[in-house]
C-alpha cells in the first residue's frame, strides 16, 4: 500500500514539474503560433486558473455555476483596493482578494447549494447579475461605475508611506520591488498558475475530489445511505470562487484597473465554454480550452484581408481571391464563426472535449501498432510454416 501512494505521488510531482516546465517556457514556444508576447501569455495563465477552479465545481459535482464572474470582479475590486489603501506588493492583494471571494462564495453557495440542476444554475446566475448592477451603479462609491477604479498617484498606500516606498509615475503592482509587467507578469501569473494546478490535482486524488465525483455520479444514492453532500459541495463552491477571485487579482496586478464590466453574465458563459471545450472533469483540458479561446480571441481577431491575401499568396491570383473571400467572414470581426464551428465540432464528435480527442487519437494509434505487430507476427509464421515445409520437401526428396 505504502509503494502504491509512494508511486502515486511520485507520478504527481513528475506531472507537476512537466506542467511546470511547459509554462515556464511558454515564451519559447509561444513564438512558433504567434502567441509569443507577454499580454497574451498573461490572459493564458489567468483564464487556465479561472477555468482550474470553476472545473473542481463543474467538473467534479456536475453543478453547472453561470455566476463565477461576481468572483472575479470581486477579486479584481478587491486588488485595485488593497493597491489603494495599503501597499502596491501583489501578496497583500492576492491574500485579501482570496479571502474575500471565499468569503462571498460561502454566502451565495449556502443560498444557491439549496436546490440544484437548472435552478442552481439560474440563481447564481441571478446573484452574479445582482452583484454586476450593484458594482456598476449602486455601490459607485466603492467600484466608481462604469468608469472603473484605478490606481492613483496620491493614494495613501499606509505600508509604502510606512516604509518609505514612493512611486514614480502611474504605480504599477510590484513583488518585492519586481515591476509586475511584461515577462515579469508573466511568470507572476504563471506561479499562481503552476500553484492553481498542483493544489487541483490534488484535490483530484484526494479522498474529498473522490466524494465529489460519487455526487456528480449518483447524489440521490448517496443521500439514501446517510451522506449528506451538502458540506462537500459547499466546500467545492468555495474553493471555485476563491480560484475565480485569484484570477481576478492577476487582472488587476497586470494592468490596475478593476470595472464592472468583469463581472457580467458573459465571462461566467465563457469560462463555461472554455470547461467544455477543453474537456470537463479532466485536469488539463480547461487550461487548454482557456488557451484555445483567448487564441482565437486575439489572433484570429486580429486578421484582415491583407493577411489573408498574405497566407495564400503561394496559391494562383484566381485561386487565393476565392479561399480570402471563404476564409474572410471567419477572422477579424466574425472570428466567433471560428469558434463557434470548433465548439460545434467538439460537441458533436468529441463531446468530452479536445483531451477527449487526444485520447481517441492516441487509441487509434495504439491499436493500429497492435494490429500492425499482429500482421507482421502472422507474416512470420506464414513464413516460418513455408520454410518448414520447403525442409520437410527437400529432407523427403533426399530420402
Amino acid at each position: 500500500m505504502q509503494t502504491i501512494i509512494a508511486s502515486t505521488r511520485t507520478k504527481d510531482m513528475a506531472l507537476t514539474a512537466l506542467f511546470a516546465v511547459i509554462v515556464v517556457t511558454a515564451p519559447i514556444w509561444g513564438k512558433l503560433i504567434g502567441a509569443g508576447y507577454p499580454d497574451l501569455l498573461q490572459k493564458f495563465a489567468i483564464f487556465g486558473l479561472f477555468a482550474i477552479g470553476y472545473n473542481i465545481l463543474f467538473g467534479l459535482t456536475g453543478y453547472l455555476s453561470f455566476g463565477h464572474a461576481a468572483f472575479l470582479g470581486i477579486g479584481s475590486y478587491t486588488t485595485v483596493w488593497s493597491f489603494k489603501l495599503l501597499t502596491m506588493n501583489a501578496i497583500p492583494a492576492v491574500f485579501f482578494s482570496v479571502l474575500l471571494a471565499g468569503i462571498f462564495a460561502a454566502a451565495i453557495g449556502f443560498l444557491s447549494l439549496r436546490r440544484s440542476g437548472i435552478y442552481f444554475s439560474i440563481l447564481t446566475l441571478a446573484f452574479a447579475q445582482m452583484a454586476y448592477n450593484l458594482a456598476y451603479s449602486v455601490l459607485t462609491p466603492i467600484t466608481n461605475g462604469e468608469t472603473g477604479l484605478r490606481v492613483l498617484r496620491d493614494d495613501p498606500r499606509v505600508i509604502d508611506a510606512a516604509l518609505g516606498i514612493q512611486s514614480e509615475g502611474s504605480p504599477l503592482g510590484d513583488f518585492f520591488g519586481l515591476t509586475l509587467t511584461g515577462y515579469n507578469g508573466f511568470y507572476f501569473c504563471a506561479l499562481m498558475l503552476i500553484l492553481g494546478f498542483y493544489v487541483s490535482l490534488k484535490i483530484f486524488r484526494s479522498p474529498f475530489g473522490m466524494k465529489l465525483v460519487a455526487i456528480k455520479a449518483n447524489q440521490t444514492r448517496m443521500e439514501y445511505t446517510g451522506f449528506n453532500p451538502r458540506p462537500y459541495l459547499l466546500s467545492a463552491f468555495v474553493i471555485s470562487g476563491m480560484y475565480a477571485g485569484l484570477a481576478g487579482s492577476l487582472m488587476a496586478l497586470v494592468d490596475p484597473l478593476a470595472g464592472a464590466e468583469r463581472m457580467q453574465w458573459t465571462a461566467s458563459g465563457e469560462v463555461v465554454l472554455m470547461t467544455i471545450l477543453g474537456g470537463v472533469g479532466t485536469l488539463f483540458g480547461p487550461i487548454l480550452g482557456a488557451a484555445i479561446i483567448k487564441y482565437f480571441e486575439n489572433i484570429f481577431s486580429a486578421f484582415n484581408e491583407q493577411v489573408l491575401h498574405r497566407i495564400f499568396e503561394f496559391l494562383p491570383d484566381w485561386l487565393a481571391d476565392i479561399m480570402v473571400l471563404l476564409t474572410n467572414p471567419f477572422v477579424g470581426e466574425g472570428w466567433h464563426l471560428t469558434l463557434g464551428a470548433l465548439f460545434m465540432v467538439v460537441i458533436i464528435f468529441v463531446p468530452g472535449g479536445v483531451i477527449e480527442g487526444f485520447r481517441r487519437l492516441a487509441r487509434w494509434s495504439t491499436r493500429f501498432d497492435a494490429e500492425a505487430a499482429e500482421r507482421r507476427k502472422a507474416e512470420a509464421e506464414e513464413k516460418a510454416k513455408a520454410r518448414a515445409a520447403r525442409q520437410a520437401a527437400d529432407e523427403g526428396g533426399a530420402k
